[in-house]
């Protein structure tokens, strides 16, 4: 395992951050940030932060807010990504500390594993050719089942009896039951002709160092940076929190270091995708009770540790969206469109990103409180049902809005030039965006295709990830953030060559350098791709508009559209009502806001979220 390292130099930390922030400006459309002055503006903190959804994309996002407040952050990192060339240079530039996780150094056992008495005794694991008195089997040793639905079981060596017999610290889950017996009940033992369970083996493995190099880091005032759930993932939940976080919380408070937890929520809409939106929120200080502290520096640390956890995942969860699953998240994001349409303060798409997503987080949370409710139950059946006939006409329901025209009379008179309208932009915009696509199609296709590959790859190697999308932003940022500036020399030696052949066929002026021709390319190449960029980014909205404008233009779909435009009127009034029914029991501050609703100018506080907690609308007397 590495040592861990001294904090970075404070210019190469810059240095590092400018360069790859520009780079993740250039992906993003969009990011907004809120909640910073919760951040201390000296003394030593812990950043907790999720879902990791973007691999490491998550942590140079934080490391530019952070720098904005004139602080630096250094981040706990997988071991293995220190043996990458390039990550493992640019983890040791910013004084990442390395720490070696057991899943990561995990290797295949000998033999299969199974219980034989879950019932009566569940703590007893038995191995079918095995040797458990193997030096990898020893008190603290991990044992991981294969994965299922999406996660490993862990279970955990207590002691080792024999070759062929363990006895583990805790009874496993009732997954990892049925995969240690091919049962679903505990009901008898294994399965007759069971031949027992695959499975991987890791050694303990000693952690002082890091905990020893973060209170040192702790206590002289730093900042260090944690993504708690212990992996990128790609879940639409956070997943279960690594006890370590509470054991660095306690571990410095116990010295005397006055620590503050900050959780952050980092909120991405479609993360892997090119020029998406993000929100990043930072939420409340974590209180930690001084009798935790108390019990952790006396010894019962468990108790310590595990009310630390509670405390810290009520915190992430307060600054983030966490669905069960992406059916309910999808139902949630058309919910509030739906409920939007009736809003006397949305105007389209001046609702701010960081009001979305409170409000999917509201609404999810009563979704999640009420959805045993017969008229929650009804919602969400009529909700589905909506979405499948978008789904019918390949629309979705901000597009279906655009197939309505404002003008009750002759409203194809009106649709007609705007389809035209759209459709001569769309073309001039591909014109300008042609140059930039056709010199750099081959970093895109690049990008596209290595970034594939290193998603299968990590997709094989993880026992919790879905499609393994949390890490193809980063892949992304860094093929193309290596291979344009490559390509933009490859293009500067051809401009080069041409010149001294012939001029760039008459083109370049007589007597212009190659230092001229360099200094040029150098300059007009980027401008050409930052154009293509920006020209591209509005092409492609043009052109997803115009096929809800060619469908409301087909007599064989104005039935079908109108028919669709009338169930959703009938089901906004169905979310505004159940929302104002529950709405109330869940946030007292409902009422507040409907209050400040209707006083002033909608100018005045369009800006101040409806949605907000009642310290935020402090001052707003002043306004109105």
């Amino acid at each position: 395992m590495p040592v861990p390292r001294a904090p970075a130099a404070s210019w190469l930390y810059d240095v590092v951050v400018k360069v790859f922030a520009s780079m993740v400006d250039i992906f993003f459309r969009e990011i907004q940030v809120r909640g910073t002055w919760r951040v201390p503006a000296d003394g030593p903190i812990i950043l907790v932060a999720g879902p990791h959804a973007n691999q490491f994309v998550d942590s140079v996002i934080l490391m530019r807010i952070l720098r904005t407040l004139d602080r630096r952050v250094s981040w706990l990192m997988a071991e293995k990504s220190f043996h990458r060339p390039f990550i493992g240079s640019m983890a040791n530039m910013i004084g990442a500390v390395p720490i070696s996780r057991a899943m990561d150094i995990a290797k295949p056992g000998e033999g299969a594993i199974y219980m034989p008495h879950p019932a009566t005794n569940p703590l007893l694991l038995k191995g079918i050719g095995t040797d458990f008195t193997r030096p990898d089997f020893k008190p603290g040793s991990s044992i991981y089942l294969p994965s299922m639905d999406g996660g490993s079981q862990k279970l955990d060596v207590a002691c080792v009896l024999g070759p062929t017999e363990i006895v583990l610290r805790n009874a496993p889950s009732r997954d990892a039951v049925s995969q240690l017996t091919e049962r679903n009940d505990l009901i008898g033992g294994s399965v007759a002709g069971f031949q027992g369970s695959r499975y991987k083996i890791a050694p303990r493995v000693d952690q002082t160092e890091v905990y020893d190099a973060v209170f040192r880091r702790l206590e002289a005032g730093g900042c260090i940076g944690i993504f708690p759930e212990g992996g990128s993932h790609d879940r639409t939940s956070l997943l279960p929190l690594k006890a370590g976080i509470a054991i660095m919380a306690l571990g410095s408070l116990a010295r005397g270091a006055p620590v503050t937890i900050v959780p952050v929520g980092m909120n991405y809409f479609s993360a892997h995708k090119f020029r998406s939106r993000a929100v990043i929120e930072f939420g409340d200080a974590v209180s930690i009770s001084s009798l935790l502290v108390q019990d952790f520096r006396e010894g019962r640390k468990r108790d310590a540790i595990e009310g630390v956890m509670s405390e810290i995942s009520q915190a992430l969860v307060s600054v983030t969206v966490s669905a069960p699953d992406y059916e309910t998240l999808t139902l949630i994001r058309l919910a509030r469109h739906l409920y939007l349409t009736r809003m006397s303060h949305y105007d389209g798409n001046k609702f701010s990103l960081a009001s979305t997503t409170e409000l999917n987080r509201r609404l999810l949370k009563g979704y999640n409180g009420y959805s045993h409710t017969p008229e929650m139950k009804t919602l969400t059946q009529n909700i589905k049902s909506y979405r499948n006939s978008l789904r019918n006409l390949q629309l979705t329901d901000h597009q279906l809005l655009v197939t309505k025209s404002n003008h009750t009379h002759f409203p194809l008179a009106f649709l007609f030039p705007k389809l035209l309208y759209r459709l001569l932009k769309l073309i001039i915009l591909s014109i300008l965006t042609l140059p930039g696509l056709l010199l750099f199609s081959p970093v895109f296709l690049l990008t596209s295709y290595i970034s594939k590959v290193k998603t299968a790859e990590a997709l094989a190697e993880s026992s919790v990830k879905i499609r393994a999308s949390d890490v193809m932003a980063t892949w992304k940022i860094l093929i193309a953030g290596g291979l344009t500036p490559i390509f933009y020399t490859f293009y500067t030696i051809i401009a080069i060559a041409l010149n001294a052949h012939n001029r760039l066929y008459g083109f370049i002026p007589p007597g212009v350098s190659a230092w001229v021709i360099a200094w040029c390319s150098y300059t007009i190449l980027p401008s050409i791709t930052y154009a293509a960029l920006l020209f591209g980014e509005q092409g492609m909205d043009l052109f997803k508009a115009l096929y809800p404008l060619m469908l409301s233009l087909s007599p064989r779909s104005m039935s079908a559209l109108e028919a669709l435009r009338e169930e959703r009127e009938r089901l906004v009034l169905q979310v505004r009502e159940t929302v104002d029914r529950f709405g109330g029991d869940l946030f007292p501050d409902c009422d507040e806001v409907e209050k400040w609703r209707l006083r002033g100018t909608r100018s005045l506080y369009a800006q101040v979220s409806p949605f907000a907690d009642p310290q935020e609308l402090e001052g707003l007397d002043e306004l109105v």
